[in-house]
């Protein structure tokens, strides 16, 4: 496990064991997890989204309700993004981000108060995340994937992303419903 530098973010590198036969990782361990983080957490729903190459997604949230993550990539590659909104936080509006790939096996623990997305880097990108809180489409928000504001350093190289609509009109950071 590593601490990242805004509170609360963490990477997780789970074990992995490896033979001719293939591979071995424990994806989750609720005791484990608690024990390396200090983090107790119970989730509630599961999570599979696939995309193609040059799908950004994000970023979103939920409010109220708000939803901590554990994100991981079983297929292909993602660069991985979480956003500080919490208007209280000494990394406000800072963001993280980080490939994960299904090689590498690493997970994202995204803790309520944080924006989320991810670019697919691969022909297609499988991700699947645990949240600890249920999905209320009442409470989904999102703020621009390219706000000036935040400047996130997504890897896109000269092609423009494929965002839906609503991520492509959703508002700005000083217009988003944030976290105190």
């Amino acid at each position: 496990m590593t601490q990242t530098d805004i509170e609360g973010l963490l990477v997780l590198e789970p074990t992995l064991l490896e033979d001719d036969r293939g591979f071995f990782i424990e994806s989750w361990n609720a005791r484990s997890f608690a024990e390396a983080t200090g983090v107790d957490v119970d989730f509630v729903q599961d999570n599979h989204s696939r995309s193609v190459l040059g799908v950004l997604r994000g970023l979103h949230y939920q409010l109220p309700h708000a939803q901590g993550k554990l994100v991981r990539c079983i297929a292909g590659a993602v660069w991985d993004v979480a956003v500080d909104i919490r208007r209280s936080s000494a990394t406000f509006k800072q963001s993280f981000g980080i490939d994960l790939t299904q090689d590498n096996h690493r997970q994202l623990w995204v803790p309520a108060g944080f924006a989320h997305g991810f670019l697919a880097l691969s022909p297609e990108a499988d991700l699947l995340y645990k949240t600890t809180e249920y999905y209320v489409p009442e409470a989904d928000r999102a703020i621009r994937w390219d706000d000036p504001d935040l400047a996130v350093q997504w890897p896109l190289g000269d092609e423009a992303p494929i965002v839906s609509s609503k991520d492509e009109s959703a508002p700005l950071l000083g217009e988003a419903q944030l976290f105190e």
